[in-house]
């Protein structure tokens, strides 16, 4: 029996000497994994090491249909590879300088984002209906075309449409107050519209997005979703089934959360709000989603009716920036300071 034991163990220590001396760069590299498998792996967004290493057996279990032991070696071989590189301060500013940031038409609002609604991050902007949410993702769509020093993007933005409220005749409007000289049809064509019919096809599309960008070489700039939890809110019902909303809402954003940072796009995201019946004082309006959607937006701002038809926005939660307020009108040629 002690012989069988010791037999084992030197089979696991050849394993992992194995493991770490193998030298591997790629998926294709990885032992034990044939092309069915690794194109199972790349359809379900592995498509290199470190997303291979920062997976669960479960997941990969799942997504390539491979063993349990096989998808723990391969998590092994991965992270093993996988160089990980700590990065200076010094880096980390020279990379924020290739951030870019789309701006609205109004100084005071872009005041408040820090510049413009920023790429790399996630904009979350939450508030009751007719607070200019909608609104602001038409601006945000028409002017990510514009040159970057125009205060564009210079590139496409996808907008994923779960309540039926993107209107091109709005992008016409937007555009003619832009530039009255030029085609409105020029603005259109630099925005993809995807209308997705329940929380799973969202969460398709935004996964889809990065074939645009990697398959097709779209340059895309900036991801619209329009509503985030809409479709979550309306098909997970009760107390029971928070848990496995909540699940499935935090990995769509960080499929968002992947994009943005690997390819540099803006993502703008807007948000219901429901009141909360237990606070008598102040204002009850709170956004849905919870710490899931509070923990993985970058930037937090709530929109409210102001005074004699304008906007209020505010900054709730930033990493860089003051809780600040800006007050703005939404008109015919998009937004502009009250």
């Amino acid at each position: 029996m002690k012989k069988e034991q010791k037999g084992d163990k030197m089979e696991q220590e050849m394993e992992q000497q194995e493991v770490v001396e193998k030298k591997v760069q790629s998926l294709d590299e990885l032992p034990g994994v044939g092309p069915a498998t690794i194109e199972k792996l790349n359809n379900a967004g592995y498509c290199d090491l470190m997303s291979i290493s920062v997976a669960t057996p479960g997941e990969l279990v799942g997504a390539a249909e491979m063993s349990e032991a096989t998808a723990k070696k391969v998590i092994a071989i991965a992270r093993a590879n996988l160089e990980m590189n700590f990065e200076s301060g010094e880096v980390m500013l020279e990379k924020r300088e290739q951030v870019i940031k789309i701006t609205t038409g109004s100084q005071k609002l872009d005041t408040l984002f820090g510049g413009g609604v920023e790429s790399g991050a996630i904009t979350e902007a939450y508030g009751q209906y007719g607070s200019g949410k909608s609104q602001l993702a038409h601006v945000l769509a028409a002017r990510c075309a514009l040159p970057v020093e125009s205060g564009g993007a210079g590139g496409v933005a996808v907008f994923i449409d779960t309540e039926g409220t993107f209107r091109p005749e709005r992008i016409v409007q937007i555009a003619k107050g832009i530039d009255p000289d030029m085609d409105p049809a020029e603005f259109l064509k630099n925005i993809k519209v995807a209308r997705a019919f329940n929380s799973d096809h969202q969460m398709l599309l935004a996964e889809k997005t990065e074939d645009l960008v990697k398959k097709q070489g779209v340059n895309v700039k900036l991801i619209i979703v329009d509503s985030l939890t809409s479709h979550f809110r309306a098909e997970f019902i009760g107390r029971g089934t928070l848990a496995e909303r909540q699940q499935k809402l935090n990995k769509h954003m960080h499929t968002l959360i992947k994009l943005a940072d690997r390819y540099n796009v803006a993502v703008y995201v807007t948000n219901q709000v429901m009141a909360k019946p237990d606070m008598f004082f102040g204002d009850p309006t709170q956004a849905i989603g919870g710490h899931v959607v509070g923990h993985n937006s970058t930037y937090r701002v709530y929109l409210r009716r102001g005074k004699k038809g304008s906007r209020v926005a505010k900054m709730i939660d930033a990493p860089n920036l003051a809780e600040d307020e800006a007050v703005f009108m939404i008109d015919e040629a998009g937004v502009k300071d009250a």
